[in-house]
């Protein structure tokens, strides 16, 4: 017998052996050979790639190796104030013609196109139609003025000043604040706690035109760019473009050295405790940071110990995530990962929790627990077992899917490459190494890193919270003190049993008793034995996904005023609990590398579920919806822990100016509503909730399931579906009572009104201005007002942002409601500066006036059309667009037929069309609502 244990042991060994030889752990880390990698001779490097999702659309994408470390003194903020001048005149595109012409063939302004500056980099984002080539060539002849062109008229950077302020101004308020207290501490003695993008206020109001010239000319070079293209292109093609569009520029003579910053190390643990009057969460922060720069990930070897890394973090997750979830938690949630910090020379191992505002000091002592607990005791296997489940279960997910990524993943990937030498070997070298490395971690392998993480130097603890009457602020000797643990006092996590099944109940399966098609959208619907519905469409736009949601009509609109008040903030919590008797934290482990998730909901007018599954993993979301229809856990424990969570992130929330704005608004326009209870929860609130009554209401909406239509999207096998379906759907308790939307007659105010609410000390503003009321729903009339609310965003923007800079951007959006009653909703928001809040608000009603007496330019209701027929070409490929609008043709009692129709729709819409709502709705009572600093 203890030879056969021997021969057994050896032959559980022999794959790690023989894998140990097949893994060369010195060996490189190969490039993906999907994507071609060249370099220019000037040093401009280029990422290439053909991937056909989406359709006939091509990312391309400007990579600068420069951002706002590299400023001068005099030149804080002028890194991303180069950016936003490279959209307002270039040698090919004059003024704001580039934005002009990219919105007329689809392409929308901050939606698709786009930048950003960080501390080491600018980059610019441009998506657009791959199958014209004239789109094309100016797509390329676009990043090429970017690069090398953006003319920087004294005209054009004056009228930037004030956008840029705008930006600047919208970045104001207690997070800010706080965060210019503890950079200092955090980024010590380095360069990155002086340069935050955003710059510096004064030198944004007085620079001269030369500073932001000397930067582009200094630091936009081709060394220290790339060029990424990624879509439905021939790669050939796309390179004899890069070379004709960027391989005549040079580099600059006596060139300035692109330098690295670094964050010294220090002796000290440096504490920052800060609060703020506005301040709207509390939170505990802990950096043990590291005393080299990243290694930069080469070989196989390295590779490995990325994977032991994200493992080693993946297990103390799961353990702060149990404790999230246990009554009277220490933190709303918490987490703990190793990685980079601002600086992109300092890595850190990190704690992170958001907090109730009294438990900043507990909180802090159980994230240092859970590290010393690890230091004293390490892992147990099955943790680790778990963590490697984990792991290769979401990469085997990436896998199936290879043929199906989006390009946008693929340009990250490459500009992570080109910014950090992060390697780019491909999802199918990597799926197949892992799984090769997973069974050589060892458990003493992943203990082994607490102890190069946790040390007593070069450590930062920072707090920040609300600064309130009552409420005291931990000293630095009280921080100091709950970072200092014994470890004679910890014991070593156990480890509990996994749950064998989420049902505890059998299932007694239904059957199928009618079957419908409709060939038109390829989709089935079925009748089920119960009298519930179920409709799905096979796709293959992904490889391992199905979207499931489930509708009700009735919600709690069919609850009493009375009642509802009781339940309101309650019904949120009711799935903490957990059902077929298992805690949540019993069902997190048994769903450890299982791709399955289900959230029930009850809404004002409607009941249901939303959720999404593998194809392999398809039965776990069945039994999930099942246990939430019939066996939901009871538990008031579960409920005080998710009490104690909500008042701990919302406690303060109302600090917020904004969120102080939108109370009073709010509260203003529904005094007439008695089921108007705030848009956040009190005190009194939560004392008045009934989580007795809450889980009761809740077993009432879900009582009859023959009252629920069910839709499944994605990677579908029939067969398997209808095994699923008559098990867990048919065999649902069902009445044969069937609840329609109700409208209880509550109406906000109608007028011509008017609210100023005055918070803040920032010098910042908000302007909402609101069209609403009832109406009769009318597809026709609901797409022209969405049309209008397009339409004067971008005369917004031309005016109130190009003409005026008095806006960092401004919205306009327009819609119609059918359920429960007929209405209209159009909004229109900006925020702006205290001074300008009256002239913006005048000259954005200008705007509106403008469409409403001479109708809209056509060339703008062209540009609408452009962007959505390329949104719906992308969007018609897409499992969520189609869940998505089979729940609206139920919610609305419509026809599915419809998506097929859309880009018909849209190229029938007309100025006339959109002139005649917009006459029709927006020229009578409306909302002012303007928050003014106090």
């Amino acid at each position: 017998m203890k030879k056969l244990n021997k021969l057994f042991l050896f032959l559980l060994a022999l794959p790690s052996l023989v894998l140990a030889q097949e893994l060369k752990l010195d060996s490189p880390i190969p490039k993906d050979p999907s994507v071609k990698v060249g370099k220019l001779k000037n040093g401009l490097t280029y990422y290439i790639r053909k991937n056909a999702k989406p359709e006939n659309k091509v990312d391309l994408r400007l990579v600068i190796n420069a951002g706002s470390i590299l400023e001068n003194d005099d030149q804080q903020g002028l890194a991303h104030f180069m950016e936003h001048m490279c959209f307002n005149g270039t040698k090919n595109f004059p003024k704001n013609a580039l934005v002009d012409y990219l919105q007329s063939i689809g392409v929308k302004f901050g939606q698709h196109l786009n930048a950003y500056t960080s501390f080491d980099e600018t980059v610019y984002f441009l998506p657009i139609p791959s199958n014209d080539p004239e789109k094309l060539s100016k797509g390329f002849q676009i990043l090429e003025d970017w690069a090398f062109n953006t003319t920087l008229t004294p005209e054009e950077i004056d009228k930037e000043r004030g956008v840029v302020l705008e930006e600047y101004r919208i970045g104001l308020g207690a997070d800010k604040r706080m965060m210019g207290r503890f950079m200092p501490k955090m980024m010590y003695n380095s360069h990155y706690a002086k340069r935050l993008p955003i710059g510096q206020k004064e030198i944004l109001e007085n620079f001269t035109y030369d500073k932001v010239v000397s930067f582009y000319k200094d630091w936009y070079r081709p060394n220290l760019m790339s060029v990424i293209v990624v879509g439905d292109i021939d790669v050939a093609e796309m390179e004899k473009k890069i070379i004709t569009h960027f391989s005549s520029y040079k580099n600059p003579k006596n060139e300035k050295p692109r330098a690295k910053f670094d964050v010294p190390n220090h002796k000290e643990t440096f504490v920052a405790v800060e609060s703020d009057p506005e301040a709207a969460y509390t939170q505990v922060q802990l950096l043990y940071k590291d005393y080299k720069e990243p290694k930069v990930v080469k070989t196989i070897g390295d590779f490995k110990e990325q994977l032991v890394i994200g493992l080693f973090s993946t297990m103390l997750n799961n353990r702060l995530g149990e404790l999230q979830n246990a009554p009277n938690p220490p933190f709303t949630y918490g987490y703990s990962y190793y990685g980079g910090t601002f600086a992109k020379t300092k890595n850190a191992f990190q704690s992170f929790a958001m907090v109730p505002q009294d438990k900043q000091l507990e909180a802090l002592k159980v994230l240092v627990q859970e590290n010393e607990r690890v230091k004293a005791f390490g892992f147990t296997q099955s943790e680790l077992d778990r963590a490697k489940t984990e792991f290769l279960s979401q990469m085997e997910q990436q896998f199936k899917e290879k043929d199906k990524m989006e390009s946008e993943n693929f340009v990250w990937q490459y500009q992570s490459n080109f910014l950090e030498n992060n390697p780019i070997p491909g999802i199918e070298w990597t799926f197949t190494t892992m799984q090769k490395m997973l069974p050589l971690i060892t458990v003493q392998e992943t203990n082994a890193l607490i102890n190069g993480y946790i040390k007593d130097d070069n450590r930062v603890v920072v707090l920040t919270g609300p600064e309130k009457e009552g409420l005291k602020k931990p000293t630095e000797e009280e921080v100091l003190a709950s970072i200092t643990v014994d470890p004679s006092s910890l014991k070593a996590y156990v480890d509990e049993d996994v749950a064998e099944s989420l049902l505890r109940n059998p299932v007694k399966k239904g059957s199928i008793t009618q079957r419908e098609s409709n060939d038109k959208v390829g989709s089935k619907t079925w009748t089920l034995s119960n009298g519930a519905k179920v409709t799905f469409k096979k796709t293959d736009f992904k490889n391992d996904e199905i979207l499931f949601e489930a509708l009700s009509f009735g919600g709690t609109n069919l609850i009493s005023n009375e009642d509802y008040a009781k339940i309101q903030w309650a019904m949120g919590g009711l799935t903490e609990a957990g059902f077929s008797g298992m805690k949540l934290n019993d069902i997190n482990k048994f769903m450890t590398g299982k791709i399955a998730r289900v959230n029930p909901y009850v809404g004002g007018t409607q009941e249901g579920f939303r959720g999404s599954a593998s194809p392999k993993d398809l039965e776990y979301l069945f039994q999930m919806v099942y246990a939430y229809f019939t066996d939901l856990n009871f538990d008031k424990e579960a409920f005080e822990s998710f009490k104690i969570k909500q008042n701990g992130f919302m406690a303060n929330m109302k600090a917020m100016p904004t969120m102080h704005f939108q109370q009073e608004l709010y509260a203003y326009l529904n005094q007439n509503n008695p089921r108007f209870n705030g848009i956040l929860p009190d005190e009194k609130a939560w004392e008045n909730t009934s989580y007795e009554l809450a889980y009761a209401k809740y077993k009432e909406r879900f009582a009859n399931a023959a009252d629920f239509h069910f839709f499944f999207v994605g990677n579908l096998d029939e067969a398997v579906l209808e095994d699923f379906v008559t098990s867990y759907l048919a065999s649902l308790p069902a009445s044969n009572t069937k609840e329609q939307a109700v409208d209880l007659g509550y109406r906000m105010l109608r007028g011509d009104l008017k609210k100023v609410v005055n918070k803040g000390k920032d010098p910042k503003s908000t302007v909402n201005i609101m069209f609403y009321g009832d109406a009769k729903y009318e597809a026709t009339e609901a797409l022209a007002l969405r049309a209008a609310g397009e339409v004067l965003t971008i005369k917004l923007i031309e005016e109130l942002r190009e003409n005026e800079s008095g806006v960092y951007g401004a919205s306009a959006r327009g819609s119609m409601n059918k359920v429960p009653n007929g209405s209209y909703n159009f909004t229109i928001n900006f925020p702006c500066g205290p001074e300008n809040a009256e002239t913006l608000t005048q000259s954005a009603l200008r705007e509106l006036n403008k469409i409403i007496e001479n109708g809209p330019d056509l060339k703008d209701v062209n540009k609408f059309k452009e962007s959505e027929k390329l949104d719906y070409k992308e969007k018609i490929k897409q499992n969520n667009y189609w869940m998505a609008n089979f729940t609206r043709a139920f919610s609305n009692d419509s026809s599915i037929d419809e998506i097929l129709s859309f880009e018909q729709r849209i190229d029938a819409i007309t100025p006339q069309q959109i002139q005649a709502v917009a006459k029709k709705y927006l020229s009578k009572d409306k909302v002012i609502a303007i928050l003014m600093p106090e």
